[in-house]
């Protein structure tokens, strides 16, 4: 869902909180992962039928869906069930500060549902995690927000 090439902080031991940027894509043309460009630069390059797009979105093809709060709750109810479950086979020791710690991030996210947008993996798994997308303070910067517990590490 990530990658640790981008700028990641881990939130409470709960979530990992993952800077993003938009980048200028044009079709059949290398990904520009660089800062944003000029307003003259960006003026060209959407000219030739290029997009701009969320860097984390575009290079893990997360998947935009949406909620309202009541279907996002009983969704995030069997979410932390099933990865209570797997810490329960996995990681014992993890489960009770997984509780609280899931609990407390879970009111932060219910007190600001409406400043979230919501993504899914490629495979849009229905019981997979929820990437939450969200703006830091400036209102500008994008970050995703995305459950520790839920990840499987994978080293390349």
């Amino acid at each position: 869902m990530f990658s640790d090439a981008f700028p990641l902080k881990l939130i409470d031991d709960i979530v990992y909180e993952v800077d993003c940027a938009l980048i200028t894509v044009k079709p059949g043309a290398d990904v520009n992962i660089g800062a944003n460009p000029s307003a003259e630069e960006q003026e060209e390059v959407l000219e030739d039928g290029a997009i701009q797009i969320n860097n984390v979105i575009h290079s893990f093809r997360l998947q935009s869906t949406s909620f309202d709060k009541k279907s996002y709750l009983t969704y995030l109810k069997g979410y932390m069930k099933a990865v209570k479950a797997k810490l329960g086979e996995t990681n014992t020791d993890r489960v009770t500060e997984f509780e609280k710690g899931a609990a407390a991030y879970a009111k932060k996210i219910v007190a600001n549902f409406k400043d979230f947008e919501f993504y899914t993996g490629e495979s849009m798994n229905p019981d997979g995690m929820v990437a939450l997308l969200n703006y830091r303070e400036d209102g500008i910067t994008p970050y995703f927000t995305f459950w520790k517990d839920g990840l499987k590490e994978v080293k390349l």
